[in-house]
């Protein structure tokens, strides 16, 4: 089976190699560390990991990374003796991963599943135990780990239907590997059970509870002023601000042309478009110059004498890891990739902060979490760009019922909390010792 998976493996990746390689040139910076996709590392970094046991962490992209921080600083007190690794396939998540963790620790490319590069990166590595956040199971990778009797544990795991649907079609071969899991951290009950029938043994499988709820508790201090930047592009303290994060293609033009219409009816609304690619920027600019919307990039804002009031009605984000700061700031909030594209993005970070959340009717990347909320009355889920427009009128013109909704979310968000804890036990239980 493994030499018809990776025949099967080098014949997908050269087909799809344009496509793969040209987004990575869309989002830029994909020179550095490259050959960390093939295992190739630098001396300086196989000598650092050969000095202490490594802990290898796998977050796939932004969301991931952010889960997978959450749950280090809960571990590492515990974890002394190891030395923690964290890899990303994304430059986005590769960019979080630079921001976020501290120099003694490890980042690098998760290495494309080639046999000859996973055994290279296994080698140079070997790791004394190997943690996946959320669902990323190659099977070239799993196989190399197993056969070094590397314990395995997979943390806030989801399965979509379509996901589940992938690994059962390869269950003869993935069943036992699925078996060799140390521990499995379910973000939900319905969860418990596709991931048993997948192969993972019942005795190893938990419900954790979604890390994401414990991950969107605001910091102490936020990094970016967005205070200071909106009056830099002369946008009143007195502004109403639709923050919509995480967006994709479709729905830009959707939020521009509500918006005009919105702004004859709230002159004071200013919109902030946070796409979930920044790579997108010529796209999502040739939408609003089209509409007319008068913006400004977030790498064009003057650092010298600030724009005159009023001459800005949208400000377009084209950065990474600054969506939440703006939703500290957000009067209301569009949820992104949930109208015009299946999957939807994270609620739970702007619910957390207490904030009226509006979203589309695809979000089945959050199913449990959309249900919770809902059930609790705590967000707003409209079925097309209509529904939205009503919608975010209805709460702009009406500041008590943004008050309820807003308390609501950050309640439920607040019942949701303990899945790191839980996590960090999980692990605790099965990790063997340094």
């Amino acid at each position: 089976m493994r030499f018809g998976y990776n025949i099967l493996f080098v014949i997908f990746f050269w087909l799809s190699a344009p496509f793969y390689f040209l987004k990575m040139w869309r989002r830029g910076n994909w020179r550095a560390g490259f050959g960390q996709r093939f295992a190739r590392y630098s001396p300086e970094l196989k000598n650092t990991l050969a000095q202490r046991p490594v802990l290898w962490l796998h977050a796939v992209s932004v969301g991931e990374v952010g889960v997978c921080w959450q749950l280090i600083r809960a571990l590492e007190p515990h974890l002394s003796a190891f030395q923690i690794l964290v890899s990303t396939t994304t430059t986005t998540g590769m960019a979080e991963l630079q921001r976020l963790l501290p120099p003694h620790m490890q980042r690098i490319y998760y290495p494309a599943d080639f046999a000859g590069a996973v055994r290279r990166a296994m080698k140079a590595i070997q790791p004394r135990a190997i943690i996946l956040v959320e669902t990323e199971l190659w099977p070239n990778f799993l196989c190399q780990a197993v056969d070094a009797h590397c314990p395995l544990f997979l943390v806030n795991a989801r399965f979509s239907k379509t996901s589940y649907r992938n690994y059962r079609w390869g269950g003869f071969f993935l069943r036992p590997i699925f078996a060799q899991f140390r521990g499995v951290g379910c973000q939900q009950p319905d969860d418990v059970q596709r991931v048993t029938e997948l192969g993972f043994r019942a005795e190893t499988v938990h419900v954790t509870g979604n890390l994401k709820f414990d991950a969107a508790q605001p910091g102490p201090r936020a990094a970016l002023d967005v205070p200071a930047l909106l009056r830099q592009i002369g946008v009143g303290e007195k502004a109403m601000l639709l923050v919509a994060g995480s967006t994709h293609a479709g729905e830009e033009a959707i939020l521009a042309e509500a918006f005009l219409r919105l702004r004859r009816r709230f002159p004071d609304l200013f919109l902030v478009l946070v796409p979930r690619h920044f790579e997108r920027t010529k796209e999502v600019v040739r939408e609003l110059e089209t509409r007319g919307v008068k913006f400004i990039c977030r790498s064009d804002i003057p650092t010298g004498d600030p724009i005159a009031p009023g001459k800005l009605e949208c400000l377009l984000v084209n950065s990474t890891g600054e969506l939440k700061y703006f939703y500290e700031q957000a009067t209301v909030v569009f949820v992104g990739k949930s109208l015009t594209a299946e999957g939807g993005q994270n609620p739970i970070e702007p619910a957390a902060l207490g904030k009226p959340v509006v979203f589309g009717p695809n979000m089945q990347n959050f199913a449990f979490a959309t249900r919770t909320f809902l059930a609790s009355q705590a967000v707003v889920q409209v079925q097309d760009a209509a529904g939205l427009e009503a919608a975010l009128a209805k709460l702009l013109a009406d500041e008590r019922r943004r008050s309820e909704l807003g308390a609501r979310a950050r309640q439920v968000v607040q019942q949701n909390l303990g899945a790191t804890e839980r996590t960090v036990r999980l692990i605790l239980d099965g990790l063997p010792p340094a």
